[in-house]
């Protein structure tokens, strides 16, 4: 029996790959222990105690991005951390330590490396973070999600992906999308998602453009997200809008193109599944979205628009061609199932297992 701590969180990247090798690892070892160890601010702190995993919080220590009090406070804070992470190690006997990025993911490494576990980290990002760089000089056991991600010792295994994903028949659960929608059998759908919490530019500028779609001949679903300005639903028909969307499953089942940010899981579930795509990168940040979606661009299967582009005049003068050229969008399809994976659950649990057997 194997005990196991899975350490990351804060994000929907983060914690959506840590649950789906959490599920793979317990029907594979119901007798094995796994343990998640997150903050209590961070998406984890509901998600992990749902889906009935032990959570074990410690502190969020951010590192300092310039010189102030905090800074002068951040070596002992992270040292607190660590010691704290080191205790939960030897008292619940973790044989392995399993980092997803994110900030508890640090001080997981340091104190597998003080405590000499075996280590294994997976890399949602093409760009990898500060977290998961430090990390990776302690182990040869690295998995990434996206095929030519810079980081020490990286094996490419794809993203970890949810069950409902991975095994998504997407011929099969059309009939059942369309009717749980509402929509036509007959049209082409496009599903527009912003990300949980949604993305401003996406919604303005999709709700301003929707009679330009519509007149495509094209149906829409438009996922909003929860912490956005509201959409106003102008009850048109073929034009379904929601704030969450539950059974996401469907969505993709029926999804015959995609538009919205690049982050991991909607690049990798994108791809997997063989869906094109039109990205629309988060503009903050150290560029890591473009670099996500670079693979299916190069390959074909996606188009790569700027935030700041993406407006009325932009869907008018190249979206509504793309959706008039159905063949283009087939042709886009096809490259862009050359570029996923189904198996990136499966992929990071036999490198855990390698990790744990070099020991």
């Amino acid at each position: 029996m194997t005990t196991y701590l899975l350490a990351g969180g804060g994000t929907a990247g983060h914690v959506n790959p840590l649950l789906a090798v959490a599920d793979r690892l317990r029907e594979r070892e119901p007798q094995s222990t796994i343990l998640v160890l997150g903050t209590k601010e961070g998406l984890e702190a509901r998600l992990v105690p749902e889906r009935g995993y032990e959570l074990l919080t410690i502190d969020r220590v951010p590192m300092p991005r310039r010189p102030n009090a905090a800074a002068l406070a951040f070596p002992g804070a992270l040292r607190g951390t660590i010691d704290a992470v080191r205790q939960i190690v030897r008292d619940r006997s973790v044989d392995v330590v399993v980092g997803f990025g994110g900030y508890v993911s640090a001080p997981a490494y340091l104190a597998a490396r003080a405590e000499h576990v075996p280590l294994a980290i997976h890399e949602a990002n093409a760009r990898p973070g500060v977290a998961n760089r430090l990390g990776a000089l302690f182990t040869k056991f690295v998995g990434v999600a996206f095929a030519g991600t810079k980081i020490s010792s990286g094996t490419f295994v794809g993203m970890p992906l949810r069950r409902e994903i991975e095994q998504l028949d997407r011929f099969a659960a059309r009939q059942e999308g369309i009717r749980t929608f509402g929509l036509d059998a007959g049209k082409p759908i496009l599903l527009v998602t912003g990300g949980s919490s949604g993305a401003r530019s996406i919604n303005s500028t999709i709700s301003q453009s929707i009679t330009l779609l519509l007149g495509a001949g094209w149906q829409v679903i438009h996922v909003t997200g929860e912490y956005r300005d509201a959409v106003a639903d102008p009850n048109l028909a073929g034009y379904m809008v929601v704030k969450y969307m539950d059974r996401m499953d469907l969505a993709l089942a029926v999804a015959d193109l995609t538009l919205g940010r690049a982050g991991t899981s909607t690049v990798a579930e994108a791809a997997a599944l063989g869906i094109p795509a039109v990205f629309v990168p988060y503009p903050v940040g150290n560029g890591e979205q473009r670099l996500n979606a670079r693979s299916a661009v190069d390959a074909g299967g996606a188009i790569l628009v700027a935030d700041a582009k993406f407006t009325p005049d932009w869907v008018g003068a190249e979206l509504v061609p793309l959706l008039r050229n159905r063949a283009v969008v087939a042709d886009m399809a096809v490259r862009m199932a050359t570029t996923g994976a189904l198996d990136g659950t499966d992929r990071m649990v036999e490198l855990i297992g390698r990790a744990l057997a070099a020991k």
